[in-house]
């Protein structure tokens, strides 16, 4: 039962640098461009308590809205009762990274235009949906020269 309620209270595990990650923030963290409308994730670095989140949003995924030279605005969709809110939080660079959870749609979007094209040059149509994964074949097992096998445990024994 905890007793601390302080804006960075149950965060231990949470806000820690990873197995051989610790040490000052890289500086390539700097030379990444923001713009507004990428789609960021938001994961706290506990090397600069600078610009910090909330715990709350250690790992969600926001919209920036606002760039300055050290920090960036994000929007992030907040469930209160039976309600999203929109909340603005202003992070450092260092504890945004850009998602990759639309870099799939975007090389499917690339694969079926450049599908299309070629079928368009060969004059013929392409279903460029997606297919789910089909039920497996049936599968008949023969045992002619497949003899059934009885499978029993083997004993315990103790070798001592």
């Amino acid at each position: 039962m905890p007793h601390s309620f302080g804006y960075r209270a149950r965060t231990r595990h949470m806000f820690k640098r990873g197995f051989k990650e610790h040490g000052p923030v890289k500086l390539s963290t700097f030379l990444i461009n923001y713009h507004v409308g990428d789609i960021v994730d938001i994961k706290a670095n506990a090397a600069q308590q600078k610009g910090m989140p909330h715990k709350y949003y250690h790992g969600r995924t926001g919209i920036v809205y606002n760039v300055t030279p050290s920090s960036v605005g994000v929007i992030v969709h907040k469930v209160v009762g039976n309600r999203y809110i929109e909340k603005r939080v202003n992070l450092r660079v260092e504890h945004v990274r850009h998602s990759k959870c639309r870099q799939e749609f975007l090389d499917r979007v690339q694969a079926n235009h450049d599908a299309h094209a070629i079928a368009k040059a060969k004059g013929e149509r392409i279903n460029l949906r997606r297919v789910p994964a089909l039920p497996r074949e049936a599968r008949t097992v023969s045992s002619t020269d497949n003899a059934p096998q009885t499978m029993v445990p083997v004993p315990y024994e103790t070798t001592i």
